[in-house]
Formats: structure tokens, C-alpha cells, sequence
């Protein structure tokens, strides 16, 4: 069912200058749906190269314009990465709808040794001035925060600027949040990932990615609700995972969404670790779902061609 304009709630540290900025950005973002399908492309950074090179992983995904190609060629509602790959690659590509990644860390260092931080990379200046400049179509940006870590004040502060300012200018803000640290012993626990999206919602975030939660003797989609319902007003994408078979993968994201409540998803690697044809068929079988209320088997019909 598509949203109009007078449909969209637009949160009141938008300046009534920019408030149709973000409409417009909301309905583009969401494909006027409400839902989000976002394509996540910042890999590179958080788990380097064994995403996109291995046993199983197709020569396609090594090189970086893999992600592009699919970006331009598959439905989605927005392809997010870093700026610099951006810079790269956006004028052969200046179609694509983008999120910009302002903070990401890799994976080498583990929380056993360190509590994770993930600072910020670019003030938000610099990413409107690259908006501007690109003439790129940069509809939001985002962050991650690692709740429960020793540094969380930092990242929580950094986050919320980075709301308030992508709001000002009339951009969508979507928060990567995910519990991890030393003082967290289940980075999955309902609760927890509820909390997750309840601190989203007081950042006021669009959207909150974070990951599907897990109890022994329960039905995720059943728990799941928990932190849909927490968050409120700013809608719960869930974070896609590691690669999986495609029907159960498609049949797990119909649930988050008809089951749950979330509002979209954030899939990566289970797009982008297929050879370009079959990552179409896999984005356009997501979007199916996410954007266009498919069934699983109408989306597995998309996806199987």
C-alpha cells in the first residue's frame, strides 16, 4: 500500500524550511511504501575482505563495483556505504539513491580484548558539502553504536548529533545498533535489542537497524514484537546476517515484517555474495516482500526466475 506526502510524520527538529525536503526524502527512501529495504554495502570496513572473497563467495563480489552494479541494476529503497566509496564510484553510478556510513570499525580487534568503538569519520558538514558538490542523491546517513560498551556515552553523543543535524536538512537518519562489550553476556536477548530500539526512538532515529533476537524455547518472530513495539515511532529494520538458503532467508524476513511489525530490512550479504544476476533476482525478492507486501513464494518466483 503506497504513503503520500500528509501521510508522513515529520519530526519536529525538522525546520519548517526542510519539512518538505524530508517528505520527499522519507517517500523516496521508503519507495512511498513506509517500509524500508535498504541494501548495506559497508562491509568492507566492518568485516573486510572475507565478504566478498572465499570458498563459496563468487568472483563478481571481490570487486567493489559489484555493489554498485547491483545497486543500479536491482529495486532497492537505498544502497548505504561509506563516503569515500561513494566518491569513487558515484559519477558512473549518480542514479543510485544513497545513505552515507559516517562511522564504521573493522572486526580485528575482539571484544574479549577491547570494548568496541566506532568513532565518527566525517563531521556532518562534510557530508552535506559532498551532497552538494556530487550532485549525488544522498536521501540519509548513518551510524553505529555498540550499547553496553565502555564507550557507548561517546557513540551515543556522537549519534544524536548526527540525528538532530541530518534532520535539520531534511535527511533521513537510521541507526546501526547492536549491544556488545564486556558488560553484555547475550548480544540477542529480546530485551535487550528491545531496549536497543527504545534508545533509537529517544535519539529520534528514523529507522534502527538491529539483529533478530534469539531465546532458547522461543519463536524469534513471536519475541521480535517486543522491540518493534518499544521503538515507537521510529521504525525496526532487522540486519540480515550471514549468507543463507534463499527460501528460508525470504520466509524469515516475511515474518520480522508480517509477523513482528518491523518495518523493512537491511540485507547485505545475502544479496551481494551471488553472481550480479542472481543478486538482482535476490534484491528485487527482497524488495518484493519489504516494498510490495509479496508472499514468500511469489518473492521465491522473483527470486528463481
Amino acid at each position: 500500500m503506497k504513503i503520500h506526502a500528509n501521510d508522513v510524520i515529520v519530526p519536529l527538529d525538522v525546520p519548517k524550511a526542510f519539512q518538505e525536503t524530508y517528505t520527499r526524502n522519507y517517500l523516496e527512501i521508503t519507495r512511498e511504501s513506509g517500509h524500508l529495504m535498504l541494501f548495506a554495502g559497508d562491509q568492507k570496513v566492518e568485516h573486510l575482505n572475507k565478504d566478498f572473497f572465499g570458498e563459496g563467495i563468487p568472483a563478481d563480489d571481490n570487486d567493489p563495483e559489484h555493489l554498485f552494479r547491483i545497486a543500479s541494476k536491482a529495486k532497492i529503497g537505498v544502497f548505504a556505504t561509506q563516503l569515500g566509496i561513494i566518491a569513487r564510484y558515484g559519477m558512473s553510478y549518480p542514479a543510485v539513491p544513497y545513505l552515507v556510513k559516517v562511522n564504521s570499525k573493522t572486526d580485528l580487534v575482539k571484544t574479549s580484548q577491547s570494548d568496541p568503538f566506532s568513532g565518527e569519520w566525517y563531521d556532518f558538514q562534510q557530508v552535506i558539502d559532498f551532497r552538494d558538490n556530487s550532485g549525488l542523491k544522498i536521501l540519509g546517513i548513518g551510524y553505529t553504536i555498540f550499547l553496553g560498551s565502555k564507550h557507548e556515552a561517546k557513540m551515543l553523543h556522537q549519534a544524536a548529533q548526527l540525528v538532530y543535524n541530518a534532520h535539520q536538512h531534511g535527511l533521513i537518519s537510521v541507526l546501526w545498533i547492536y549491544p556488545r562489550g564486556k558488560a553484555v553476556s547475550d548480544e540477542k536477548d529480546p530485551h535487550l535489542i528491545a531496549g536497543a530500539t527504545g534508545i533509537a526512538l529517544c535519539l529520534g532515529a528514523d529507522f534502527v537497524k538491529v539483529n533478530y533476537p534469539q531465546k532458547e524455547g522461543m519463536e524469534s518472530k513471536e519475541i521480535f514484537k517486543e522491540a518493534v513495539q518499544a521503538a515507537g515511532r521510529t521504525k525496526v529494520v532487522c540486519a540480515g546476517g550471514s549468507s543463507k538458503d534463499a527460501k528460508d532467508f525470504l520466509q524469515e524476513l516475511h515474518d520480522q515484517i508480517n509477523i513482528s511489525g518491523a518495518a523493512g530490512n537491511a540485507t547485505g550479504r545475502n544479496i551481494h555474495q551471488k553472481p550480479l544476476e542472481d543478486a538482482i533476482r535476490m534484491c528485487n525478492a527482497v524488495f518484493a516482500i519489504t516494498v510490495e507486501g509479496a508472499t514468500v513464494e511469489e518473492a521465491l518466483k522473483i527470486y528463481n526466475n
